[in-house]
């Protein structure tokens, strides 16, 4: 039995690549739930590491540009050093907010050994027609490596199990990698996702907050994704086998409040608030 995971037990790791715009927030409000978080600066040349150069956070400079994929695994194994049981990974352009970090860690407590997504399930409306479609697209096609139905695979907050984040030998670059870890984990370790609903968080006329333009470009990286899923599973073959392990594998969401219901694989969910 592991002992109840607490907030000291969890490193952040935040990958960051010109955020000065929003990066100081995000590690202030990272640091109110955890108290130890570390930035990943990816050869930012916009001043992101002046923005939090008095805050009480390790700080890992790339000099040059290495990619998300390689900020995530720096952190994990810098993160695995210094004693993490868990680690909540999240974007440093403020579309993630701090403030559901406890809810993650609540949700690891009561799915042991599961990677935790903050699944965008809330507040939809704000998000790009075009991202939730694509977003819809890749948890279809994840779940053929994975071998079960989970929601937003995208999302870059999510709170991993200190021995998925010791895997090292999974493959894929810049946003593949994000992918790769939930098939990785699901293969090697029999990991599963749960997803906690949180908040879509993105720059719209209706407010004045401010987001700088997104790194993921959805032709090239959901291309790259899917070539490189569906790649990995004609390698392994067995594809009628991998349906029906899918099919009987439905989404986890953990929401108390039962709002939210998984919906069937290949249904897109259209809820906008």
């Amino acid at each position: 039995m592991n002992p109840h995971l607490t907030r000291d037990d969890v490193i952040v790791v935040i990958p960051a690549l010109n955020e000065a715009l929003r990066i100081r927030d995000v590690v202030e409000g990272a640091l109110a739930e955890c108290p130890r978080v570390l930035v990943i600066d990816d050869g930012s040349d916009d001043g992101t590491g002046e923005r939090i150069a008095d805050l009480p956070v390790t700080v890992i400079r790339h000099e040059q540009r290495m990619g998300k994929g390689a900020s995530l695994r720096d952190g994990f194994k810098h993160a695995l050093r210094m004693g993490a049981r868990a680690i909540v990974s999240m974007d440093g352009d403020g579309q993630h907010l701090p403030s559901d970090i406890p809810r993650l860690i609540a949700a690891a407590n009561r799915y042991p050994h599961h990677i935790v997504i903050g699944a965008r399930l809330r507040r939809r409306s704000q998000q790009p027609v075009y991202r939730r479609l694509a977003n819809e697209f890749a948890d279809w096609g994840i779940a053929w490596g994975t071998g079960y139905q989970l929601a937003d695979s995208q999302s870059g907050q999510r709170l991993y199990p200190a021995a998925v984040a010791a895997l090292t030998d999974v493959p894929g670059e810049d946003f593949v990698f994000e992918a790769q870890i939930l098939i990785s984990a699901a293969q090697q370790l029999g990991t599963r996702c749960v997803s906690v609903p949180i908040e879509s968080r993105y720059k719209c006329v209706h407010s004045d907050e401010q987001f700088r333009p997104s790194h993921f470009k959805p032709l090239r990286d959901f291309s790259r994704i899917t070539s490189h899923v569906v790649f990995g599973v004609l390698r392994r073959g067995g594809v009628p086998e991998m349906y029906r392990r899918i099919r009987a594998n439905p989404t986890l969401i953990d929401d108390p409040t039962g709002e939210f219901a998984p919906a069937p694989m290949g249904v897109v969910q259209t809820r906008s608030s």
